[in-house]
């Protein structure tokens, strides 16, 4: 299911929501807020982060390499949270918590923008869940294994960890300044530049918009983020449009590069 969802540009979309509720964990938003360049370098993390997210599914050898570059780099990671509690990176709460965010983002965000997945589309998303949380060193003791098991587990963290740290409430606001792209064409990025003080108030609007619409309710409630009736409409409207076009694209179009790339290697190895 992965090898399909994954790679596809919707989840794009869904990426904000899932680092939201990874920073509002104490640890993981003090680490961020610390050693993070997301202020500095935006769109070079942002791209970063996607391209790791895309070896672990569509890697093969190179995703067991990005796991150990990954724990590598989060090795000296450490600190004192919002709380007052020391943290590591690595604490396997906190590790696995960020891993775990995917799975009930993929799940709700999937209600809206594609067709709702089965009992059984669930159960298999999850076993591959747990699989790629293997290839990044999480240990079998420290995730769930099974989804049943995995709702009382994630309701717990909500309940007694989650808060709207600095850096989630960061990433959920409109006024926050952010530099135009730096990637692309140089016509492109020229053009960004002189009219992204236009841009970037509406581009914050919907960012806010999607983020908090595509997180699960709970989590929401959990971080005491306003949605209302009027934007769930819009949501829906804007989730009928996306799932009844993005399927009607090209391969080329709807999914990303490197798992475009892949998938194309796979079909010619089994001719």
């Amino acid at each position: 299911m992965l090898w399909t969802i994954a790679g596809d540009i919707r989840a794009l979309l869904m990426l904000p929501s899932a680092l939201t509720m990874q920073v509002a964990h104490p640890a993981v938003g003090a680490g961020v807020d610390e050693y993070s360049v997301f202020r500095t370098d935006p769109w070079g993390r942002g791209e970063r982060s996607v391209r790791s997210v895309l070896l672990w599914v569509y890697g093969g050898d190179e995703a067991a390499a990005e796991g150990r570059r990954l724990r590598a780099l989060h090795r000296t990671i450490q600190g004192t949270d919002t709380r007052g509690h020391r943290y590591h990176a690595l604490m396997p709460a906190a590790y696995a918590w960020v891993h775990a965010t995917g799975f009930p983002v993929y799940r709700h965000a999937q209600r809206y923008l594609g067709r709702p997945f089965t009992e059984a589309e669930e159960r298999q998303l999850y076993a591959e869940w747990l699989q790629v949380g293997r290839v990044l060193g999480i240990h079998d003791r420290d995730m769930p294994r099974t989804p049943e098991e995995f709702w009382p587990y994630y309701r717990k963290v909500l309940a007694e960890e989650l808060e709207l740290t600095p850096v989630a409430r960061e990433l959920t606001a409109t006024d926050v300044s952010v530099p135009p792209p730096d990637r692309g064409p140089r016509p492109v990025r020229a053009l960004l530049r002189a009219v992204w003080p236009l841009l970037l108030p509406p581009l914050a609007r919907f960012r806010r918009f999607l983020t908090i619409g595509l997180m699960p309710p709970d989590a929401r409630q959990a971080l005491g983020l306003p949605w209302t009736p009027r934007q769930e409409r819009a949501l829906r409207r804007f989730g009928l449009v996306v799932r009844t076009l993005v399927p009607l694209l090209p391969e080329r179009l709807r999914y990303l590069p490197f798992a475009r790339r892949a998938r194309a290697r796979h079909r010619a190895a089994r001719r």
